[in-house]
C-alpha cells in the first residue's frame, strides 16, 4: 500500500510538472508563420474601452498585420451582464481608430470562456473557407487556448504578447504557470473549460 500511494503521489507529481514546463515552453515560442487569419483571445473591456490586458495583446496582433502574418485579424469575446459592448466589438474598434481597415477585422462576439469563443471562432473562420489562425493571448495561456483550438478543429499556433501587467513581475509570471498548469490539466481530463469548476476567472 504504502508503495502504491509513492507511486501515486510522484506520477502525479510527474504529470503536473511536465505540464508547467510544457506551459513555460510554449509561452516562450514566438510563431510569426503566415495564417489566414491572427485571433485575438478577448479580455476585459469597459464600456467599449480594452482592459491593459486586452490592449497589450491588441497592440501585438496589430504588430503582426502590420508585419503581413495575416490579411484578416479576429478578434472575439463575448460581453458581461451590462454591458454594452462585447470584447470583440471593442477589440475591433480599437484596431479600426489605429489604421486597420474595417474590412479586415471579425468581430466575433460570442463566448464567456476560451473554449466557447474558440468554438464561435472556429465557425466563422470555417464558414469563410478558411483554416489557420495565429493566435494572440498571454504567453502563459499560449499551451490551453492552441489545444482548445486545435480541438475545436483549426490548424492553430501561437504568438503571444510579452507585454502587460500579466507578464511584468516574476511572481506574477509564477502565479499564471500554476494556474495555467491546473486549468490545462482540468481541460485534458474533462472537455470542459476551467470556469467549470467554480468560476475560477481561467475559462
Amino acid at each position: 500500500m504504502r508503495r502504491a500511494v509513492v507511486g501515486a503521489v510522484l506520477i502525479t507529481l510527474l504529470v503536473v510538472g511536465g505540464t508547467a514546463a510544457r506551459v513555460w515552453h510554449v509561452a516562450r515560442l514566438d510563431d510569426r508563420s503566415p495564417a489566414d487569419v491572427i485571433v485575438v483571445l478577448g479580455a476585459a473591456q469597459y464600456n467599449g474601452k480594452p482592459s491593459e490586458v486586452f490592449r497589450a495583446r491588441l497592440v501585438h496582433a496589430k504588430q503582426l498585420y502590420d508585419t503581413g502574418v495575416a490579411k484578416y485579424v479576429v478578434t472575439s469575446g463575448g460581453s458581461a451582464e451590462g454591458d454594452s459592448f462585447t470584447e470583440a466589438e471593442a477589440g475591433a474598434r480599437w484596431l479600426v481608430e489605429r489604421g486597420v481597415p474595417r474590412e479586415h477585422t471579425i468581430a466575433v462576439g460570442e463566448g464567456r470562456d476560451t473554449l466557447g469563443t474558440l468554438h464561435a471562432v472556429a465557425d466563422e473562420v470555417h464558414r469563410r473557407g478558411l483554416s489557420t489562425v495565429v493566435l494572440v493571448s498571454d504567453p502563459w495561456h499560449s499551451l490551453r487556448s492552441r489545444t482548445m483550438a486545435e480541438d475545436v478543429g483549426l490548424d492553430a499556433w501561437s504568438s503571444p504578447t510579452h507585454s502587460g501587467p500579466i507578464v511584468q513581475t516574476r511572481e506574477t509570471q509564477a502565479k499564471y504557470i500554476f494556474r495555467e498548469t491546473g486549468a490545462l490539466l482540468f481541460y485534458r481530463i474533462s472537455k470542459r473549460p476551467a470556469d467549470d469548476i467554480g468560476g475560477t476567472g481561467l475559462g
